[in-house]
Formats: C-alpha cells, sequence, structure tokens
C-alpha cells in the first residue's frame, strides 16, 4: 500500500470539500439572507492586490485579518460567510474566480454592499481571454450593488472606472490619478526596507504616511482601505494608526534580510506579465550597491512571447547588475534583451525550471551588505524554498511540482521533513 503524505490527506479533504458546493453555496445563501442579513459585507475582487487589500481592508474597519492564506472560491467563499457572527457590524471576503460565470452565482450568495475591485489584468488569459472578458465577469459583483452600495474602484484602471456604469450604486474611486476621490502623491522608499512612505489626500485632509508595505503597488490596497472606511463613517485618526502597522503578506514584494545583510524582495506568488513589470518598477527605486534579478517564467502570457521576454530582459539589464533566468520552452529572450541593455554576458546566468535549486548555488557565497535581489517566479516553481535556505532554514522537500495545493512553503510540514520515505516522489 503506498504511503500517503499529510499534505495528500488534506488534499483529499479538500477536494471533498469542494464538491459539497452546491449544498453548501444554498445554505450560505440562506445564512446571509437571515442570520448576517445586517451586517455590511465587503466583497474584493480583481485581477492582482486582493489578500493585501482584503488585510487592509478588515483593518480599516476595526478588525484583525485571518490569520494564513484564504482559499476565495466556491465552498471556501460558502465557509468565510458562515465565518461571519450575527451581530458583527462588518465582514470582508476575498473573491476569486477560475473562468467565465463563475462570479455571477458568488456575488448572488454573498450580495455585498460594498464591492472592491483592484484591477484588471492577464492573470486568467487561458480560461478568460480579454481584458473585457475579464471586466465582464468581474463586474458582476459590481452589478448586483444595492442603490443604497457602495462601489470602490481603482480609478487608475481603465477597465475598472469601466464599471462606473455598471451600477446603480454610489462609485468612490482611488489611485494616484488627481480625479481619484482618494489618492497619493509623492511616493518614496527612503524607509527601505522599512516601508514606504507617501501623501494621503482623502476627507479634505493631506497626511504623510509611512507605510510598512513596500512600493507604489502597494499603496493601492491601503487607499481602498481608506476608501472604504471613510464611507462607512471611520475617520482619518481612526484609521491611519492600524494601516501604517500593516504587515506584508508573505511572497508579495517581501523583504527579508538575510545573515549576510542582503536583503531579499520576495515576490513569489503571482508571475503575471503585470506583477513583474510592477516588481522591476519597485526594484528599480530600491537604494542597493548591486541589485540582482532571479526570474520565472511569466504565467500565462498575453502576447508574442519572443517580444515579451526580449522586452523584460532588457528592462532587466538596465537596472540590475546580475540576472538568474529560471528558463522554460520560450523565455531565453531574456538573455538577449538583458545583453542589448548593456549587461555583460558573463553576469547572465541561465538554470532550467526542472533544477531552481542551481539560483542558490549561484547565490550562495556570494551575497553581502547593500545587496538586493529580486526573487521574482510563480507559485509553482515554489522560489520561497531558495529564500528560506538563504535565511539558513533547512529545507529538504527538493520536488519540481507540487500538487498539494499549499499557497507557501512556510508552514508546510514536507518542508524540512522531505518527501525520501514517499517512492513515488
Amino acid at each position: 500500500m503506498m504511503l500517503r503524505t499529510p499534505l495528500e490527506r488534506q488534499y483529499l479533504l479538500i477536494k471533498c470539500f469542494l464538491r459539497m458546493w452546491p449544498v453548501l453555496s444554498r445554505l450560505a445563501c440562506l445564512y446571509r439572507r437571515t442570520a448576517v442579513r445586517r451586517t455590511r459585507i465587503v466583497a474584493v475582487v480583481g485581477s492582482f492586490g486582493k489578500s493585501t487589500t482584503t488585510n487592509a481592508v478588515v483593518t480599516a474597519l476595526g478588525g484583525v485579518p485571518y490569520p494564513g492564506s484564504q482559499r476565495n472560491v466556491s465552498s471556501f467563499l460558502a465557509r468565510g460567510l458562515f465565518r461571519i457572527r450575527p451581530g458583527d457590524r462588518h465582514a470582508v471576503l476575498e473573491v476569486g474566480i477560475g473562468g467565465i460565470g463563475e462570479m455571477a452565482p458568488y456575488a448572488e450568495m454573498i450580495r455585498p454592499d460594498i464591492t472592491v475591485v483592484t484591477s484588471i489584468g492577464s492573470e486568467h488569459h487561458t480560461s478568460l481571454g480579454t481584458l473585457e472578458t475579464t471586466r465582464e465577469e468581474k463586474a458582476a459583483m459590481v452589478r448586483i450593488l444595492p442603490r443604497s452600495g457602495i462601489a470602490v474602484i481603482n480609478g487608475d484602471d481603465p477597465n475598472v472606472l469601466w464599471m462606473r456604469g455598471e451600477t446603480k450604486a454610489r462609485v468612490v474611486t482611488f489611485g494616484f490619478g488627481e480625479t481619484n476621490d482618494v489618492r497619493a502623491s509623492d511616493v518614496s522608499l527612503a524607509d527601505w526596507p522599512n516601508g514606504t512612505r507617501f501623501t494621503l489626500h482623502a476627507d479634505g485632509e493631506s497626511r504623510d504616511l509611512r507605510i510598512k508595505l513596500i512600493g507604489r503597488p502597494m499603496i493601492y490596497p491601503i487607499l481602498a482601505a481608506v476608501a472604504v472606511a471613510l464611507a462607512e463613517g471611520f475617520t482619518l485618526d481612526q484609521i491611519q494608526p492600524g494601516l501604517e502597522m500593516l504587515p506584508t503578506i508573505p511572497g508579495r514584494l517581501e523583504p527579508v534580510r538575510l545573515p549576510s545583510g542582503a536583503i531579499i524582495l520576495r515576490d513569489d506568488f503571482k508571475s503575471a506579465l503585470e506583477t513583474i513589470e510592477a516588481a522591476l518598477d519597485v526594484f528599480a527605486e530600491i537604494p542597493a550597491k548591486r541589485r540582482i534579478v532571479v526570474l520565472g517564467q511569466v504565467t500565462e502570457p498575453p502576447r508574442e512571447q519572443g517580444p515579451m521576454y526580449r522586452e523584460l530582459g532588457r528592462r532587466i539589464g538596465g537596472i540590475a547588475s546580475r540576472a538568474i533566468f529560471i528558463c522554460g520552452k520560450r523565455n531565453h529572450s531574456c538573455s538577449a534583451g538583458a545583453t542589448a541593455a548593456g549587461m555583460p554576458s558573463s553576469a547572465i546566468v541561465k538554470v532550467s525550471s526542472r533544477d531552481i535549486f542551481k539560483v542558490l548555488e549561484v547565490l550562495q557565497g556570494d551575497l553581502g551588505p547593500g545587496d538586493v535581489v529580486l526573487m521574482k517566479g510563480g507559485q509553482n516553481l515554489h522560489l520561497d524554498r531558495i529564500s528560506l535556505m538563504l535565511a539558513g532554514r533547512t529545507v529538504r522537500c527538493r520536488i519540481q511540482t507540487c500538487t498539494t495545493k499549499v499557497a507557501s512553503c512556510y508552514h508546510c510540514p514536507m518542508l524540512e521533513r522531505g518527501w525520501e520515505r514517499f517512492p513515488r516522489y
């Protein structure tokens, strides 16, 4: 009899739980319309930034973010509704989708009072196709808002701003553009690696904020949270302290200090093209002695891959002194782009996606004070193992492909235990 790991047993339980969606969704609908009908629910949707925005909104509304990662689809959403207690003033639910036709049933079940839309991007390019299809799908959570509801939308994203015409609810915009209701200006990474400074403009006031999150992309969740809390009757004095202390979610532009004095900027949770470009924008502003980029493949590339990877390589060659490209079948063009931008070929290392631990061999012993490493790749690579090993933690898990659906290696019971007892691995 073949041994099952603890994670495999957990995965089987999750599969069984997901099959209960038809029953759980009906029960959750009933629970929403009866026991928690007076709770004001905030639904957070979008292609990127949902988890950080959810935590920020919870914090701004005086709550405590749920510990650990949360699954945001089907039966897990129903469970999220059941976590709301009768009498709770507010609740915040992150809502994700994987294909066409999924958002409308979620909207019917949740019946939000407030919907936050973070962004529209290429994350589901394979399943949803165009950005127009993606925005149409996600707009279901905006359309269901009652006239007394509030749509809090990213005013800098034209595909999100389009949703203004899809609702009869009040619309509040956030972003950096001057026409937004809640906006930011004067962004600075002078506090690196401890956080970001910026000026908040909201409620007729301008305030200087110092948050622990890193870079311009992470200001959007703060602005969305301010917009929600102000609309719900909170004051800036009530909102500001909690948001300034909001911690970074692991793997989302997370600075990790190494014993060598170097710092890794972990952004290894998603690898859609927009997230790579945003991470490189932040990386270019970080004060560093040496900048080193570790880049995996683009998830669901939205355009022709050769030119896309060459352009990414060109950007990296212009801001970094070294690059490690984790190569699949199509992204060899990164090297050509980097050399065209002036990076010496001796500063470029290509590593197979089947052996990401060569990244460790290249970096170990070569990092010192003032060095900053951007670790950017999709969740499927589990690059967090490299960060953990560089930080001195024991890592025995060396599998190429993880089928256990664990969001992060940090708390995986197989990380230090390894898979040697299980022959099929």
